[in-house]
């Protein structure tokens, strides 16, 4: 075999293995550098977006504890056009800006210029400086009447938009849209609640029971009890003990467990003996309840005694031999005594204390009746109504309201007609004597040891209302 026309193949061949090698290897890391920019432009997307919610925090931020809404001086609610949505000054939508592809429009320019201060900035991200810039859109603006507060409170819900960017060799453009808003929701949607974050908060024992009821379909001073919708509320813990102490309802707290509960290691129950055949709720955050405005103007601290004599010494007092009438008013510290009965109509009583002994009973004529306690310089309860207790025979909670801002003593004694609601969230609650209370409490601390049976009246879910905490919700994003 002639072999001298093969001479030169190896080298070809090599060459050809060799280009095949250099397109492999430069296959190989054109792919690793495609990897390489992919996870860079996934990082400045990413820091970006981290930005743009930087953004919206700053912006939340600012609406919640740095803005106060208009109705005030300066900033007047005929400024402003509410029935549009978006709500509008001057024929635009209301708008403050921190960002600078969009203008504000806010009638009052100190608003405008601290949300520019707050509402921009910029995060350090390694090497990398990613900015931010927002703007919120003002999409609804009401008054509502706050319960306990003789001001009314304007809500709004915002959507908030946020850029965030990184600016060099390779950009990057996010942006992040929320909804900040705040809802109007009933005061009385338990039976019972503490505002305590501790243990004990909420104790029942001695065959306590909570329930509901309807007060429009009371009859003859008589309501039909349902073993459902006795919810309680706390920041902290329900103790119950003591058979067959119940709570026909649900447990709702942001604390978790069933167990010891210690300073430490505050759980949802402590069950002794107890029930709550509705369950634990863990709620996402504690409940906060403003106190009550404080009377205005402020009762005199003067004696008031009320008894089976005459009150002709009495401002606003009228009435003989053991049964006497207030008027609406203002009284200092109400003794009420020697079973003496008096009797409330329809109006707003400022008083420093109210103190019922000896068989004493306050009868509601007509509702509403609210009780503005100031609580100044009182020894014992500011409130002690276990003498003959409250006869209100309409059985609607609303017709009869205690409301107190102070931090003291709050007793109160069931019976078959007793029905109020008590709002006091610094005060300390306690129930004695059994009986049966138609309505709703809420208190700091709360103890029912006497057995008392709290009748939740379903009908307050639609009654009463505050504003609710902030939420900041539906959340978008996208790139550019």
């Amino acid at each position: 075999m002639n072999r001298t026309k093969e001479r030169g193949v190896a080298l070809i061949l090599a060459l050809i293995l060799l280009l095949v090698l250099s397109v492999m290897a430069l296959s190989l890391m054109f792919l690793s550098q495609t990897e390489t920019w992919s996870s860079l432009n996934y990082r400045l997307m990413s820091q970006a977006r981290d930005g743009a919610e930087a953004g919206v925090n700053a912006a939340a931020n600012f609406l919640m504890y740095g803005y106060t809404p208009p109705g005030g001086a300066g900033d007047a609610l005929s400024n402003y056009t509410m029935t549009a949505s978006p709500v509008t000054y001057s024929n635009s939508p209301v708008i403050l800006s921190a960002n600078s592809n969009m203008s504000s429009n806010y009638p009052v320019s100190s608003v405008q210029n601290s949300f520019n201060t707050a509402g921009q900035g910029g995060l350090t991200a390694g090497y990398t400086t990613v900015n931010y810039g927002a703007y919120a859109t003002l999409l609804s603006m009401q008054q509502v009447s706050v319960y306990g507060s003789t001001t009314p409170a304007t809500i709004q819900t915002w959507q908030i938009t946020s850029d965030g960017s990184i600016n060099g060799i390779r950009n990057a453009h996010a942006e992040v849209s929320a909804i900040l808003e705040r809802a109007i929701t009933p005061v009385f949607t338990y039976a019972v609640f503490a505002t305590s974050n501790g243990c004990s908060a909420l104790t029942f024992g001695g065959g306590g029971t909570t329930d509901s009821y309807d007060s429009g379909t009371v009859v003859g001073g008589v309501a039909s009890t349902q073993a459902y919708g006795g919810n309680v509320g706390t920041n902290g813990n329900l103790s119950t003990s003591g058979n067959p102490t119940t709570i026909n309802g649900s447990l709702s707290t942001p604390r978790a467990g069933v167990g010891t509960c210690t300073a430490n290691n505050v759980t949802a129950w402590t069950d002794n003996q107890g029930k709550v055949t509705g369950g634990l709720i863990e709620l996402p955050q504690p409940i906060s309840y403003p106190p009550p405005d404080p009377p205005s103007p402020a009762p005199p601290t003067t004696n008031v005694n009320v008894n089976n004599g005459n009150c002709s010494g009495t401002p606003g007092c009228v009435g003989d031999k053991g049964t006497y009438t207030f008027a609406p008013g203002s009284y200092g510290n109400v003794s009420l005594n020697g079973g003496a009965t008096l009797h409330l109509t329809a109006g707003t009583y400022n008083i420093n204390s109210l103190t019922e002994a000896g068989q004493g009973t306050i009868v509601v004529d007509s509702g509403p009746v609210i009780l503005n306690v100031a609580g100044t310089s009182v020894s014992g309860a500011v409130v002690d109504l276990t003498g003959g207790g409250v006869t209100n025979a309409s059985l609607v909670p609303m017709n009869f309201q205690i409301l107190y801002a102070g931090s003291g003593t709050v007793k109160l004694k069931g019976g078959g007609q007793a029905s109020g609601l008590m709002y006091a969230p610094n005060a300390t609650f306690s129930f004695g004597g059994g009986g049966s209370w138609y309505g709703a409490i809420i208190g700091q601390t709360m103890a029912d040891m006497g057995g008392a049976a709290i009748h939740y009246d379903r009908r307050l879910q639609n009654t009463a209302f505050s504003i609710g905490n902030f939420m900041l919700t539906s959340f978008t994003w996208k790139k550019y």
